[in-house]
């Protein structure tokens, strides 16, 4: 069983920066793609972004997110990553961790982080 963990979420303002942080544990889970989904008040869950465990650093991101949102891994400390600039009030929301054994349909997914842009 896989879990993840977030952190990294908080109240920031709009134009600022946050990273967001999970930490993977339990199962095997080096055939999984790991990867962000957010979901907007009164919205629902959205794919942002996602990256290969294992091999090679192939990332996948939603259109949305191309350009100011990056995602990263680092392998020797089951982390993954969602580095985010230049946040716009729109990118408020609860951000969530996922392991997916096929991108796009994931089978895990963490408790989630809040995110709120405001100023």
């Amino acid at each position: 069983q896989v879990q993840l963990v977030e952190s990294g979420g908080g109240l920031v303002q709009p134009g600022g920066s946050l990273r967001l942080s999970c930490v993977i544990s339990g199962g095997t889970f080096s055939a999984y793609d790991m990867g962000w989904y957010r979901q907007a008040p009164g919205s629902g869950r959205e794919f942002v972004a996602a990256i290969n465990w294992s091999g090679g650093s192939t990332t996948y991101y939603a259109d949305s997110a191309k350009g100011r949102l990056t995602i990263s891994k680092d392998n020797a400390k089951n982390t993954v990553y969602l580095h985010m600039n230049s946040l716009k009030p729109e990118d408020t929301a609860i951000y969530y961790c996922t392991a997916a054994s096929t991108l796009g349909r994931p089978d895990y997914w963490g408790p989630g982080t809040q995110v709120a842009v405001s100023s």
